[in-house]
């Protein structure tokens, strides 16, 4: 076994790491409002080619095949997995899921306008509609304001909220929610928190109601699930594992070798 052969394993090594790291973080968020897995993809390295194929022999007959020896593998992407999770009936007034595509639009102290699937929205002391989180309750985008003497809120599929006040059986309209949506969602840069950011390779959000030009709807009441599928990830877990214990394996049993044919040059 030569040196080169070290390397390659050690690629192989350093990318199944990194699909190890992946893995783990899908299953460390398997309860997570609104996260979407994501998948490893993995592309072969540089050919060494002794041969090349279509070499002309002796004859002049072209070899159907050559000789190329690979140099090992490394993480092309992480792709994040936008398909729908499940959803969980809570009965909260501000627990809101979006069935079909889009983000729920956020604005950050920054200025800046980050993108979420989780739903789970709570209300400020100035009545405004914000994220549900002790670290930053940063408010839904279009802004929505809910009156303090409100007695109950609704908010439709279409994303209007209404609201309905004491001694008053009529509803009254505090705004709408829009949502946004992207034509390559995998290019948003993913933030923490369950919010993503538009990049380049994004592109611009597509702004709409929700259920007009292929936007989701809104369900109240329900706050859409991780889709992470436990079971699908521990197998892939263990799969990984094993070809990291065989990558290993190999530099072991590489190494053996390497130091066998020098004790055997001292002779």
């Amino acid at each position: 076994m030569s040196i080169q052969a070290l390397y390659t394993a050690a690629t192989g090594m350093n990318s199944l790491s990194t699909k190890l790291d992946v893995t783990s973080n899908n299953l460390a968020n398997v309860n997570t409002t609104g996260f979407k897995r994501s998948k490893t993809d993995f592309q072969d390295l540089f050919y060494r080619n002794l041969k090349l194929p279509g070499y002309q022999d002796q004859l002049g007959n072209l070899t159907p095949t050559g000789i190329a020896i690979g140099l090992g593998t490394r993480v092309s992407a992480t792709q994040t997995d936008f398909t729908q999770g499940s959803f969980n009936e809570t009965g909260g007034q501000l627990d809101l899921a979006i069935s079909g595509n889009g983000f729920f639009q956020i604005l950050d102290p920054s200025g800046q306008i980050y993108y979420t699937r989780a739903g789970n929205f709570s209300i400020n002391s100035n009545g405004q509609i914000v994220t549900s989180s002790s670290i930053d309750g940063r408010p839904l985008q279009p802004a929505i304001t809910i009156p303090q003497d409100s007695t109950g809120i609704v908010i439709g599929n279409n994303g209007l909220v209404q609201y309905q006040q004491f001694n008053t059986t009529q509803l009254s309209q505090a705004g709408q929610i829009q949502l946004a949506w992207f034509q390559n969602p995998e290019g948003l840069l993913k933030l923490g928190e369950s919010l993503y950011q538009a990049t380049q390779a994004s592109g611009v959000p597509l702004l709409n109601n929700p259920g007009l030009q292929g936007m989701g709807t809104i369900q109240q009441g329900m706050l859409e699930q991780s889709n992470v599928e436990p079971v699908t990830e521990l197998i892939d877990l263990i799969t990984t594992q094993r070809a990291f214990e065989l990558n290993s394996q190999m530099v072991q049993a590489g190494d053996q070798i390497l130091q066998l044919v020098a004790n055997l040059r001292r002779y």
